[in-house]
């Protein structure tokens, strides 16, 4: 890990702070439990016991893996429905097939985002490609849930695919980071993922004792993830570790540093940066429906039961057995 690497020596950096520019301070520090998703793969529960006032504009994040599956392991999900949101997997190592009842799909593999609108409702399916399922290997990604406004749950959806080598990528201050923005802007960097809600997600690889001291849309709320390794975050400096949220609070600026030790098999800090201009609507949750109303919820199942979000297409991918 991670599959897009680049020497940070030849890419933009970030601008360094500027005496009135302020550290966003740490607000929540949550450890995100174990468990399972789909027809078996094990998923770390990122946002477990946070808030939704906190989050938003953001309803779920899972982080897939990381695992090394023996040969008949790799388990996805089968064929499912959404509406109202939008869901984002990235792949940090290993594969993944989509197909999708509105003609998106494709393979999503080391580095790639598959961004996906589900909008006024889709079906798709999520399943590790049948010669992972063979021959096992390493699997690590990252699925987040993006909620919709109002005016735009009943958007038509769509599909976006984003391969790694399309990210923008820069540099911290000092070199001892690399960013990779995979939506938003990070510094007047943008990348490349188009979204209904305005947000930044990025990927970050910082070396042992090197600090990330980064800017950030003051509108925006702020969440720090960590996927790998230990560090600190905030102006604090306060402890975090894999498997750890922190929600920020208000400020210009985000500053995450690495421990100078880190575990051998685990070289570097790695974490997720996530921020997005909050929604401020009402959120009712269903399984797969994110709507606004529980009115809204009751439409969505009736319409999936119906056959509105399209149908199963002929010769689908389905879910590979050994």
């Amino acid at each position: 890990m991670p599959a897009i690497t680049a020497d940070t020596l030849t890419l933009p950096r970030v601008t360094a702070p500027s005496p009135s520019d302020t550290e966003r301070p740490v607000r929540s520090i949550t450890t995100g439990p174990r468990g399972y998703e789909g027809e078996g793969f094990p998923v770390v529960r990122a946002f477990a016991g946070v808030s939704a006032a906190d989050l938003d504009p953001f309803v779920h994040m899972d982080q897939m893996g990381e695992v090394e599956y023996e040969p008949g392991e790799p388990r996805g999900t089968d064929w499912h429905p959404h509406r109202g949101f939008e869901t984002v997997t990235y792949m940090i190592d290993g594969r993944f097939a989509h197909q999708d009842s509105h003609g998106g799909g494709g393979l999503i593999t080391d580095g790639a985002t598959q961004w996906m609108t589900a909008g006024s409702g889709i079906l798709h399916i999520e399943t590790p490609p049948a010669e992972l399922v063979e021959s096992g290997g390493l699997f690590h990604g990252v699925q987040l849930w993006v909620n919709l406004p109002r005016h735009n749950k009943f958007a038509a959806p769509r599909y976006q695919a984003i391969e790694g080598g399309e990210v923008k990528l820069l540099s911290s201050d000092d070199g001892g980071a690399l960013v990779r923005v995979i939506a938003g802007d990070v510094d007047g960097h943008q990348g490349p993922g188009v979204t209904h809600t305005p947000i930044t997600l990025a990927h970050t690889t910082i070396q042992p004792g090197a600090r990330l001291d980064i800017p950030w849309h003051r509108d925006f709320n702020a969440l720090v993830y960590v996927l790998s390794g230990r560090g600190t975050v905030g102006p604090a400096r306060q402890p975090i570790r894999q498997g750890q949220l922190a929600v920020l609070g208000t400020g210009d600026r985000i500053s995450v540093e690495a421990d100078a030790g880190q575990d051998s098999h685990r070289p570097a800090l790695e974490i997720l940066l996530l921020g997005g201009k909050p929604i401020r609507e009402p959120v009712v949750q269903y399984g797969p429906f994110v709507m606004n109303t529980k009115a809204e919820l009751i439409q969505a199942l009736e319409d999936y039961q119906a056959g509105k979000f399209g149908t199963v297409p002929p010769n689908a991918l389905m879910p590979h057995r050994i």
